[in-house]
């Protein structure tokens, strides 16, 4: 029994490896036993790879430890997140094994409900949960960074103490909320969006890289612009030169300006809440007119010092255009030469304002739907960590040895 199913694995992998892309998608149906026999040690690995190159593999009668433990290995061998879903206990395990899990509450009882991380009451939910608020998560998730921050002294301590409180930290929570880069129904109507978290095309390293340039040349022009410009001159037409309280207070608003419109240009769907959070940033006027007690080094600093003088706004102008401009350019290219899915819609629907045909899409993504996903490295290390625990189980210590 065993060697004829390690012959029909083994055949069956030749059959999926030598077709070409025009071929039918493969699927395999196998039951409790056969699985049982497949999930051995010598057969183990060869069953993996038939089962991860096929397009569906249905696993029928099978105990909730089979399910735990399919889901284990796929998790293992591949490295790629995995998402379970179940309605009743035997269904537990998996669902804790799984990196997302998602419990669907029904006759069978609340176990899985309170396993899961995702709760649906019923199976119809499961397509809006996936297509919709799947692909806008992950649309979300790439463009909202968790990073610190640290300033010199140039800034006032009030600044940076409410820089990440206040100021920049209420639009990104509105963006890492409320993004959407298409409505529901496109979502519904196009799921071919929805391949985009599955190919991993927002998290990629060129992607990552790119944002970390992008700061890292924001944050040199707004610091070199306002030392070169600002400190040979007077600012004023008095004849005042700027000081490190004035300074301060202008790079910090290049700054407030720099991120807030960063966060307005990547934003696709804008709504009240955005608009107040992002151009709502008036700290440094409250700032300015409390008494001398509060206020500290800021007191009257926009109002009487800064705010007449026409060289602040213009070298909050110049940082703030120059600041943006490389990440303009870059939307400009990518929709021009390279658009993505998403970006052919918002055109479409925005701008030609036409109905689009869901074949025309779906013949797009004919090309690119057979090719594999990306397993980023924390997956990768991650895998091999699981993997080289299982392999070499610690040691046990001799009780005997200890007295």
């Amino acid at each position: 029994m065993e060697e004829e199913m390690l012959r029909q694995i083994e055949l069956s992998y030749r059959v999926i490896k030598e077709s070409n892309e025009n071929a039918p998608p493969f699927a395999i149906v196998v039951d409790g036993k056969a699985l049982e026999i497949c999930l051995r040690c010598d057969v183990k690995n060869q069953f993996l790879q038939l089962a991860v190159k096929c397009d569906a593999v249905i696993c029928c009668r099978v105990s909730p430890k089979q399910k735990a433990l399919i889901t284990q290995l796929i998790k293992e061998y591949t490295g790629k997140t995995t998402l379970a879903i179940g309605d009743g206990a035997n269904d537990v395990g998996m669902i804790q094994e799984a990196d997302i899990g998602v419990g669907i509450s029904g006759m069978e009882g609340m176990q899985a409900v309170m396993a899961s991380d995702f709760f649906l009451p019923q199976f119809r939910f499961l397509e809006r949960l996936l297509i919709v608020h799947g692909h806008w998560c992950y649309k979300r998730i790439s463009k909202m960074l968790y990073s610190s921050f640290s300033g010199e002294v140039t800034y006032d301590d009030w600044y940076m103490v409410l820089f990440n409180v206040i100021l920049t930290s209420l639009p990104v929570i509105s963006l890492g909320v409320l993004e959407q880069d298409v409505s529901s129904e496109v979502s519904l109507q196009f799921p071919a969006l929805y391949q985009q978290g599955q190919r991993n095309i927002n998290f990629s390293w060129g992607r990552v890289v790119g944002w970390i340039l992008n700061g890292i040349l924001a944050s040199l022009t707004i610091f070199l612009a306002n030392i070169y410009i600002l400190f040979p001159a007077a600012f004023r037409e008095d004849g005042y030169v700027a000081d490190i309280t004035h300074l301060g207070g202008i790079t910090y608003t290049c700054i407030i300006w720099t991120v807030n419109c960063q966060i307005a240009v990547i934003i696709n769907h804008f709504t009240w809440i955005q608009h107040l959070f992002i151009w709502g940033s008036i700290f440094l006027i409250v700032y300015g007119a409390l008494p001398p007690t509060y206020a500290a080094g800021g007191f009257q600093l926009f109002l009487e010092a800064i705010g007449p003088a026409p060289m602040y706004w213009i070298v909050t102008i110049i940082v703030l255009v120059v600041s943006l401009l490389p990440f303009l350019v870059h939307i400009v290219i990518q929709r021009l030469l390279y658009p993505m899915d998403d970006h052919v819609l918002q055109e479409m629907i925005y701008c030609c304002k036409e109905d689009i045909d869901d074949k025309q899409m779906w013949q797009r993504e004919q090309c690119k739907s057979r090719k594999t996903t990306q397993i980023g490295f924390s997956a990768r290390v991650d895998a091999r960590i699981r993997h080289y625990k299982r392999t070499h189980p610690p040691k046990e210590k001799n009780k005997y040895m200890d007295r």
